[in-house]
């Protein structure tokens, strides 16, 4: 039998209950996957609060690291024993065993240990995206990351400065600024009730940066937008302290001259060829050195533990659960 973790109603972490439940065997295009290590991301908590639907067997969870146990009918490229990543819909990562559509399978090289994987692969395609398609960043380009010392923060700033960027972080407190220093973060601004666009006015000599990436949300987003040049973009990604406000579009023009993306890593993923793509660069960069995220390891059956503390911000960097 395998172990499941179930949303018995959107809520708090005491909503989540761990229990055992049979798995009918892969159907036609699916492999049984045993997991050896799954991604806690921000949008399991969304998943569990309600903001996101779930599918009717409630399980959270959007990525994993694991070995194919068995094989449905159809399948081809993979074969039993092999070791594979996968991140995306269908949501339902929180178990230590299950069947997965064979596509959304990425194989991995042997010299890639699962918990590094496990770490920084849905955050490293959010990243992909947001560093390509987002806005194309390079040598030229001046970035904001808020939460720089966070899982998504640091990888976004470690392949953004790898890339040539200018990156200026945020942290929440003195603590974490040497943890986005060593992410590669050129300049480290503390703290929630920073005035940021005057912080940013200094480092950049009046002129903002070309884009920012805010997965704070909350009063953070109206404050980011003074922080971008015109022309520039603002990517909410996230609300960890609080809902996004509505944004009236005369905050982002014409005097800013501001483009507002609010773009979505699972759609991103659906694109079957976009998926491939972002999840063959986020391997390399791993296994190249480029991108490097702590991780904090926690039993599949403390994952309440696991989501309190990554929403109280307990952390730094990337957690996940050991079935």
């Amino acid at each position: 039998m395998a172990v499941i973790v179930r949303l018995k109603a959107p809520g708090g972490v005491n909503q989540l209950e761990v229990m055992s439940a049979d798995l009918p065997p892969p159907g036609r295009g699916e492999i049984r996957l045993r997991q050896t290590a799954i991604g806690v991301n921000s949008i399991d908590i969304y998943q569990r609060m309600g903001l996101y639907a779930l599918p009717p067997e409630r399980i959270p969870g959007v990525e994993a690291v694991g070995v194919v146990a068995a094989l449905g009918a159809e399948v081809t490229g993979l074969e039993v024993g092999d070791r594979i990543a996968y991140a995306g819909a269908p949501v339902g990562a929180y178990a230590s065993e299950r069947n997965l559509p064979a596509w959304r399978c990425v194989k991995l090289p042997a010299r890639l240990p699962d918990e590094a994987v496990a770490a920084a692969f849905v955050k490293g395609i959010t990243a992909d995206m947001l560093l390509n398609r987002v806005f194309p960043v390079g040598p030229a380009t001046t970035i904001l990351v808020h939460s720089a010392a966070g899982g998504l923060g640091q990888l976004l700033t470690r392949w953004a400065s790898a890339a040539g960027a200018t990156v200026i972080g945020t942290v929440g407190s003195s603590a974490k600024t040497e943890i986005a220093r060593s992410a590669g973060a050129s300049h480290v601004i503390v703290g929630r009730d920073t005035d940021f666009a005057a912080a940013i006015s200094d480092l950049t000599a009046g002129r903002g940066v070309d884009v920012a990436y805010d997965g704070v949300g909350g009063a953070t987003l109206q404050k980011t937008l003074g922080c971008v040049r015109p022309f520039g973009v603002v990517a909410s990604i996230g609300q960890s302290a609080g809902p996004i406000p509505s944004v009236d579009v005369h905050d982002l023009g014409p005097r800013r001259s501001l483009m507002l993306a609010r773009p979505s890593v699972m759609a991103h993923m659906n694109d079957a060829d976009a998926y491939r793509r972002s999840a063959e660069r986020v391997l390399a960069a791993i296994g190249d050195g480029v991108l490097q995220v702590s991780g904090k390891a926690y039993s599949l059956r403390d994952v309440a533990l696991a989501q309190a503390d990554l929403e109280a911000g307990r952390t730094t960097g990337a957690l996940y659960l050991r079935p």
